[in-house]
């Protein structure tokens, strides 16, 4: 259910300088997209603390919160505090971009749309192929031919889709968009193009007899003048008559311009390009899949991948196949899984281990963010590790001029997507660069695991030390002891957390309970974990639902990995002040490793000074 992200979805919004400082919203499959106007009111730091976020990316003015496979979940609760009907075409900023940037975001703004419609249709392909492969049809059947339709409706309608994507991104109407494609894709217009007798309009302007077809170039073009022909009709033609005028002079000069001029300049540049796609294939198939296989987690980093992934579309709009970037990305994909896997088997850290067990295997399904940004780049050597092997997977399926034949997520069901031209090779090429790059990668991960991953002497000193004993533990703070049951918060109450004690403060701070470590210390500072020389761990929680402040009232005088003292001021906390905010400020003291232990007694209640034991764990 979405509302369990309702908060996280608060806490981005606000760190982001609230939802007045949000021009525009959206999502990418595991991403939180936001546009602003005011860059300096983000917290940057704040948002990356924020628990269920992996990462947060600024790029070309997009602000990323990268947050997993559920991103749509946590979108729904962002959309409800970011009014629908706000207009971001009057905002403005001083901020200058790039050229480089301003085209990657035109790029990945126009095709990231369409590509759930791409992968639809790709996969409705390759399981065509599949059927042919193993003789359950013909090519000469009715199935076979409904089929084909299916999958080939977008590839043949792409200008059109292009065309609502443009336009949208570009803030003009995406009807009258879609309608000048429709003109372009006119049965009519096909049958002037098989006639192949000049066409003039007007008996004057002579039409160019192309075919626009599943192209990308030409619509790309024609869109971007229209929309400021229509900007410019929308401030000469008077209100009152807009709706009727505006569309039909659009119509009239886009429609001359798109047969006339931009149509056929798109084609002759897509020409250009469909012979670029085709040098490469022929003389230099290996440098596209090798540099994309290697390189791609940095070019995610940056968001440069969203100006590369179009080339692979525009490449299978030309030549029917895309060898430019489909292989490179899977390879390199396939290795991030295999280093993240490698990871969750030989590190120690437990946290560490679930969320790399967790990232391996959304990323052998196409989805990297969660363990590029949660293990593999924290960590650095599964990141290089990975790299290496995506290359060398890649220099394989470039030799062997793999390719798939139609678009789709770049995880493991993707390999389905190189059966075609009624043959199995690259599907068993591309096998083969796939278990390169895992094989490689996953050599490289382990052998570099023995280095990073291997605990210190001091790290083993330490694990002897806690090794588990009985435990006496004093109250971290002055006041009276009472019962777990009696704290008014169900989830400690009912002891879910574990056994321990509640205290009613008498005075504002927090020492240690026994000699150990500080094992988490919450941003908030509203609560703290420590785990004993005796192997004890507890959770010490300063007030009720006090989060929700924020860290307002509280100060810490320890960080986290630090070793403490018994006695030692930990916390300082104002209880007046949190009183007054409408907080109760029972602290509960919970033994999260209860488990362990045959039994947890307190030894007091009532009235106890600091230090004062309350509490014996016997294993």
């Amino acid at each position: 259910m979405t509302k369990n992200y309702e908060k996280l979805a608060k806490d981005i919004i606000n760190s982001l300088g609230g939802s007045e400082n949000i021009t525009e919203a959206y999502h990418c499959q595991t991403r939180l997209r936001f546009k602003v106007i005011d860059e300096k009111k983000i917290n940057e730091k704040e948002i990356e603390d924020l628990e269920g976020v992996a990462k947060y990316i600024n790029n070309a003015g997009v602000h990323q919160v990268v947050i997993g496979t559920h991103v749509q979940d946590v979108f729904e609760e962002v959309e409800k505090h970011i009014p629908s009907s706000r207009e971001t075409t009057s905002i403005t900023t001083k901020e200058k971009k790039n050229i480089i940037n301003v085209i990657i975001d035109f790029v990945s703004g126009t095709f990231q749309p369409v590509i759930p419609a791409l992968s639809g249709a790709g996969m409705v392909k390759a399981v065509l192929e599949l059927l042919i492969v193993f003789k359950v049809i013909t090519t000469e059947s009715q199935t076979y031919y409904m089929l084909n339709l299916f999958a080939d409706a977008v590839f043949y309608f792409l200008p059109m889709l292009l065309a609502f994507t443009v336009a949208q991104k570009l803030k003009s109407n995406p009807i009258l968009a879609v309608s000048i494609a429709a003109m372009m894709m006119h049965p009519n217009w096909n049958l002037l193009i098989t006639a192949d007798h000049p066409v003039h309009l007007f008996g004057v302007i002579p039409l160019t007899l192309a075919n626009y077809t599943g192209s990308v170039i030409p619509i790309l073009l024609i869109i971007f003048v229209q929309s400021y022909i229509e900007r410019f009709l929308k401030r000469i033609v008077p209100k009152s008559v807009e709706l009727v005028f505006v569309p039909m002079l659009t119509f009239l000069i886009m429609g001359t311009l798109a047969f006339s001029i931009l149509g056929p300049i798109g084609s002759i540049l897509g020409g250009y390009l469909a012979s670029f796609f085709t040098f490469l294939s022929i003389n230099a198939s290996w440098v596209p899949a090798v540099l994309i296989g290697g390189l791609l987690p940095l070019m995610v980093m940056f968001g440069l991948h969203n100006g590369i992934a179009p080339l692979g579309v525009m490449q299978m709009a030309s030549s029917g196949y895309d060898s430019i970037f489909g292989p490179g990305c899977l390879v390199s994909n396939i290795a991030q899984a295999t280093a993240s896997l490698v990871v969750a088997l030989r590190t120690k850290d437990k946290k560490m281990k679930q969320l790399a067990f967790s990232g391996s295997i959304t990323a052998y399904m196409g989805i990297t963010e969660p363990t590029l940004y949660g293990v593999n780049l924290p960590k650095k050597y599964p990141l290089v590790a990975a790299m290496i092997g995506g290359a060398s997977g890649g220099l394989y399926a470039g030799l062997t001029h793999s390719h798939r034949f139609a678009t789709g997520s770049s995880g493991l069901p993707a390999i389905l997507l190189y059966i075609g031209d009624n043959t199995m090779k690259f599907f068993w090429n591309m096998i083969i660069a796939l278990i390169i790059s895992a094989v490689v990668t996953g050599i490289i991960t382990y052998v570099l695991s023995f280095k990073y991953e291997t605990p210190s002497v001091k790290e083993k000193e330490e694990v002897e030390k806690t090794e588990l004993k009985d435990s006496v533990i004093s109250t971290p703070i002055s006041g009276e002891i009472i019962s777990l049951h009696d704290v008014n918060d169900e989830a400690f109450a009912s002891e879910a957390l574990g056994k321990g004690f509640g205290i009613n403060p008498d005075e504002g701070k927090v020492f240690s309970p026994f000699d150990g470590k500080i094992v988490a210390l919450f941003p908030t500072k509203h609560a703290i974990g420590l785990l004993s020389d005796s192997g004890t761990e507890i959770l010490i929680h300063v007030g009720l639902n006090t989060v929700e402040l924020n860290g307002k009232f509280f100060k810490s005088y320890v960080s986290k990995n630090q070793h403490v003292k018994k006695g030692q001021l930990l916390l300082e906390f104002d209880i007046s002040q949190i009183q007054k905010a409408g907080y109760s400020t029972q602290v509960p003291v919970i033994v999260t490793n209860t488990f362990q232990y045959s039994s947890i007694n307190n030894t007091k209640f009532g009235f106890a000074a600091n230090g004062d034991n309350v509490l014996v764990a016997k294993i």
